[in-house]
């Protein structure tokens, strides 16, 4: 029954050994002051390998892009570095791992980005959002996200620029490729979604424009490091960090025609996950396979059930299992031998080290 989970499969330039994909997910373990990959977080990514695609967490591609406290950068030579562990740790075991390069927008507070102001694509604020700080002075925790700015052209081009250098540092640090997060309501989506764009120039109003700074986002990255080694990631029906589409369907499935033209490796679609989440009907998913011709990866809630059916009716050709790989370094090993799956404890996600990091047995441990 698992079986066409453990087909491989051509994605852009790597040939894959399964359809299990491990999604980037925040773990907040960067060493500190400077938001640099490390020893820990090459043993977490180098269990996992088994995946045949990890996406690496949330990294910022700028000063600026942070939205949370000890999250990973990748835009100085340290970083690239302490990346470097983590690739070299995964490959190592046999995997394939991509970094998801990550600007939050609005998404964050002036304490993580030495002092200075947002930026969004308008001068809308992410109203009931909180993001983790840490000032160095007051104890660390949760703050409302401050008024951002709208961007300036400037601005625009030096986010873009900022793209293309984050990906040419993704491979010197080692990773296969990159994956744009675009998702989630952070930079990408700010610009995207209907209801967080406000902006009366080329880059607001109507669907085309509002999709403009993804195509010249994606249009940077394949320039810098080839359409083969990029996937996006988009999240139609997540209302979360505040933004809100007012049709989301006409336009992510504009979105996905966009991407197709670049030939990217892969869309991943983050469906909404948390309880009485709008479900993503199967019109929408057929949609977008009928408008992207790469591989389609789908994350949120899968069990083995929902993934396997996935698979089978052709609208995904990869899965995503999030918070199974936490407490299941050994998730594929699992699935395809029928063993139970460890529960993660939600208090060790964020922050903190070995503890609910590193130190999840295998199942035949």
């Amino acid at each position: 029954m698992t079986d066409s989970l453990f087909q491989p499969l051509q994605v852009g330039r790597f040939q894959l050994a399964n359809r299990i994909v491990m999604p980037p997910m925040t773990r907040s373990r960067a060493t500190q002051p400077n938001d640099v990959a490390n020893d820990l977080m090459a043993t977490y990514y180098a269990q996992r390998a088994g995946a045949g695609l990890i996406v690496g967490e949330g990294t910022q591609i700028a000063p600026n892009a942070k939205g949370y406290a000890w999250t990973p950068g990748i835009y100085s030579d340290e970083q690239i570095a302490g990346w470097k562990k983590v690739t070299d740790a995964v490959h190592a075991k046999g995997g394939v791992i991509f970094a998801q390069l990550w600007h939050v927008g609005r998404v964050t507070h002036p304490d993580n980005i030495n002092g200075e102001q947002p930026i969004s694509s308008s001068a809308i604020k992410a109203d009931g959002v909180k993001v983790f700080i840490d000032n160095g002075t007051d104890a660390p925790g949760f703050v409302d996200t401050a008024m951002p700015r709208e961007m300036t052209q400037d601005d625009i081009n030096l986010v873009i620029n900022q793209f293309h250098q984050a990906a040419k540092n993704a491979l010197l640090a080692g990773f296969d490729g990159i994956e744009l997060h675009a998702a989630n309501g952070y930079l990408v989506n700010q610009f995207i979604d209907s209801e967080s764009n406000s902006r009366t120039d080329m880059y607001g109003g109507s669907l085309e424009n509002r999709l403009r700074f993804l195509d010249e986002v994606v249009e940077t990255l394949c320039d810098a490091i080839g359409a083969d080694r990029v996937g996006v990631r988009l999240a139609p029906l997540t209302t979360l960090n505040g933004t809100v589409d007012a049709n989301p369907e006409e336009t992510y499935v504009a979105a996905a025609k966009v991407l197709n033209k670049y030939g990217i490796a892969y869309l991943h679609i983050a469906e909404a996950d948390w309880d009485d989440a709008p479900l993503m009907p199967m019109t929408f998913k057929q949609a977008l396979r009928e408008a992207f011709a790469g591989t389609l990866i789908y994350a949120g809630k899968y069990n083995v059930d929902k993934a396997v059916q996935a698979l089978s009716s052709g609208v995904a050709d990869m899965i995503g299992f999030g918070r199974p790989f936490v407490s299941n370094p050994d998730l594929p090993e699992r699935i395809k031998n029928g063993q139970p799956w460890a529960t993660h404890d939600a208090n060790t996600l964020f922050g903190g080290a070995e503890k609910g990091l590193t130190d999840y047995p295998t199942f035949t441990e």
